[in-house]
């Protein structure tokens, strides 16, 4: 299946971060970002395909998760997201604006039970974790932008959130545990 890549990029999947990055063999240059003419539609097809993690409740092994919760969330970045960019469009170029008219649309696929968040997230979601269905994993209070954290905590198990600005754009968050 066509990745929507440049000639000489090839998608590889990091150990350490546990997700996937773009790695050019012959230049050896690698990036968390697609690099630029990349056919966006594409690689997000043969993304959600082929690197989307079945994310099991029970990952979190032997840490102490005392004081943390875990979350899921889809984000959609625009032009004066902290970064514009992301695995999805080398360059984010949208509005503020046309980025909550696609949040909130979401948002009304989720609540109307359409689609879950986790789903949508995988094709969707302008972060990384869309690889592992939105899950950020566990966190604790000061390990978020404040106003993640301060949407997430107040969050029942299977809650989801109303649409939350950053800085790194627009997010709806589901509480996973």
């Amino acid at each position: 299946m066509a990745t929507g890549l440049p000639p000489g990029w090839e998608v590889r999947y990091s150990n350490s971060k546990n997700l996937p990055y773009y790695f050019n063999p012959a230049t050896k240059e690698s990036k968390w970002e697609p690099p630029a003419d990349t056919d966006s539609e594409t690689l997000k097809t043969y993304m959600g395909q082929y690197h989307t993690a079945n994310v099991r409740p029970d990952n979190a092994g032997a840490k102490d998760l005392s004081g943390q919760i875990r979350c899921a969330h889809l984000l959609v970045k625009h032009r004066d997201s902290r970064r514009p960019a992301s695995w999805r469009q080398a360059q984010i170029t949208r509005s503020k604006d046309d980025a909550y008219g696609i949040i909130q649309d979401y948002e009304a696929r989720i609540k109307s039970g359409s689609t879950s968040l986790g789903d949508l997230a995988t094709t969707e979601s302008d972060c990384p974790s869309a690889r592992k269905r939105g899950d950020l994993g566990f966190f604790g209070k000061g390990d978020m932008q404040k106003e993640f954290e301060e949407a997430s905590f107040v969050l029942q198990p299977g809650e989801v959130s109303p649409i939350v600005e950053t800085a790194s754009g627009l997010h709806i968050i589901e509480r996973l545990e």
